[in-house]
């Protein structure tokens, strides 16, 4: 009897840890003309298929805020061209309504808050950024990392309520909630 009921749970065991490796997949896409690797994640939250595109500066000594996204200005989030989103279904960022589509992403970053920008323009490189083809801005916590992050990552963690955006660079852990629908 007790044959079935191992095999039983190590089946639900291996279920569980599949799920969550199937949450999240990332692929390269390309080099990157700067030598910034470019890749594309993609998760599974609460039904909606997210994909975030973006490059993916290394620090390589320069300090975060100052020479390299600089604080109190816009930045591309990335490297190269414009670092871009793409839903299935609609997310709340705080009060801010996205609907399904592709949109540009870019942040505002500052020591102790963060700004990420929700823009229509798609498929241009980088900056400068329209505002008036903005979607909408909401504000994001800044918590420090436990160790430096040297390579720019952009994560999405899932939460019960929905998600987190996450942005990880330097000693800078950027994050903003969302729900989905």
């Amino acid at each position: 009897m007790q044959k079935p009921v191992l095999a039983v749970a190590a089946f639900a065991l291996a279920m569980v840890f599949t799920v969550g490796l199937a949450a999240q997949k990332t692929t390269h896409i390309h080099p990157g003309q700067g030598g910034s690797p470019h890749d594309r994640t993609e998760w599974t939250i609460d039904g909606a298929n997210i994909s975030i595109e973006y490059g993916r500066p290394f620090l390589n000594g320069r300090k975060l805020g100052r020479v390299i996204a600089p604080y109190k200005r816009e930045w591309r989030t990335g490297a190269d061209e414009a670092t871009t989103l793409k839903t299935d279904k609609p997310l709340k960022f705080g009060t801010l309504a996205v609907p399904a589509g592709t949109y540009t992403l870019y942040t505002i970053p500052d020591e102790k808050e963060w700004v990420l920008a929700i823009s229509r323009n798609v498929g241009q490189w980088g900056i400068p950024v329209q505002q008036d083809k903005d979607v909408g801005r909401v504000k994001m916590g800044v918590a420090p990392t436990s160790a430096s992050v040297e390579q720019l990552t952009i994560s999405i963690d899932d939460t019960p309520a929905g998600g987190t955006l996450r942005i990880e660079w330097g000693p800078a852990s950027a994050s903003v909630p969302f729900t989905v629908g």
